[in-house]
């Protein structure tokens, strides 16, 4: 079966059988078994197949004539798997998405393995069942499965390279990030977010830097450009209102910045820039 490509985050679970995926630009097909799950981010062309040698159907074309959630390709029993896309309202989330890699595959044998078949399970039943609240259910259950996967992620990748991603996992630096990414418009000082880490301000700067390559005010200035992009891709914002969002006195200071990270000026990056549509959470299951 082909998957077309996509602009949304999405998740597969194996609930039955085995088969291989075949991505896009890759050499190499990748053994997808009972029990694994992996989440693409913004993923490419992909297809699933028991037996390479076949013709791959399209996911429209299987999807066209079903009549609810689940649907059966074929005359075996054999495999069963469950999907689901992702939609984050949140700018702030998208960024720290976009750091992630573009396929992540959690196995059956993981320490998480449990909680991910179970959650599987749940959404199972969710779309076979008749249930009240199936709708919300499923919601909630993904974005369940949407951290469960993440949390997996971090454990079975570290030690990883310096970077966002890394320091997104260091658990001396969390108290600090937290509090840059929820308020990135503050003028933050260094003193607040080494006593926020409690650490002192040399021992912080040197230490954030060390695992995120980068010094801490630098990370905020980048921290807020990137939530500009969002926000201009959207282009729904006027640039003085976004700078003036983002803590910058005027809106040539906040240009200055966004052309020195992003190459470009806001204005021109806005008017380039044509954000895709996005879909609310949906859930496909093919069996």
């Amino acid at each position: 079966m082909e998957f077309p490509t996509s602009d949304q985050i999405k998740f597969w679970g194996i609930v039955r059988g085995n088969c291989s995926m075949q991505m896009a630009g890759e050499q190499q097909p990748v053994a997808v078994e009972s029990g694994d799950v992996f989440l693409l981010r913004t993923p490419r062309s992909h297809v699933l197949s028991s037996d390479s040698t076949l013709e791959p159907v399209p996911l429209a074309k299987v999807l066209a004539n079903r009549q609810s959630l689940v649907v059966k390709h074929g005359e075996g029993d054999e495999f069963f798997m469950i999907g689901g896309k992702l939609e984050l309202a949140d700018n702030s989330a998208q960024v720290l998405i976009n750091e992630l890699p573009m396929l992540i595959h959690i196995r059956a044998t993981s320490r998480h393995a449990g909680s991910l078949r179970w959650l599987l399970e749940q959404l199972v039943n969710e779309q076979e069942g008749d249930h009240p609240g199936a709708a919300a259910a499923t919601s909630q259950l993904t974005h369940l499965m949407f951290i469960q996967i993440l949390r997996a992620y971090f454990e079975q990748s570290a030690p990883l390279e310096g970077g966002r991603l890394r320091a997104m996992g260091d658990k001396r630096l969390a108290p600090a990030l937290r509090l840059i990414h929820q308020q990135p418009a503050r003028a933050w000082q260094l003193e607040e977010l080494a006593k926020s880490a409690a650490m002192s301000r040399a021992t912080f700067a040197a230490y954030f830097k060390k695992v995120a390559g980068i010094a801490p005010m630098a990370y905020l200035t980048e921290w807020r450009m990137r939530l500009a992009e969002r926000v201009l891709q959207k282009g729904r914002t006027s640039v003085s209102a976004l700078a003036l969002s983002l803590g910058y006195g005027s809106e040539s200071a906040f240009s200055n910045a966004f052309k020195r990270i992003i190459g470009q000026s806001p204005r021109h990056y806005q008017q380039e820039y044509q954000a895709p549509v996005v879909s609310l959470d949906q859930i496909d299951t093919i069996g």
